[in-house]
């Protein structure tokens, strides 16, 4: 460790011995098992890095594509009439 450069140099310390401790092993045996080898990234994996993302965007323009023909559709004459008369018609209700 080296002291830095604007700190007095009574405050760097020299590290500590290493403390030993008893060691025990939750699963005996554990120590003699093979490790695991890592899997290697195969080529179809690669090819769909991204996936989430693209899908979506793609959910994201859908659902804006069917917000605007809601609205189209409910700025015509015919449904803001249906859609007045029946609240009128329930609002009319004793």
């Amino acid at each position: 460790m080296t002291p830095r450069q604007d700190a007095p140099a009574e405050t760097c310390a020299e590290p500590a011995a290493p403390v030993t401790a008893e060691v025990r092993e939750i699963y005996p045996g554990a120590r003699r098992a093979t490790p695991v080898q890592a899997r290697e990234h195969t080529k179809g994996r690669r090819s769909e890095a991204g996936m989430a993302t693209a899908e979506y965007a793609i959910a994201t323009l859908a659902a804006v594509g069917f917000a605007g023909i809601l609205v189209f559709i409910m700025r015509s004459d015919e449904v803001r009439g249906v859609l007045l008369n029946l609240i009128r018609t329930a609002l009319a209700l004793p």
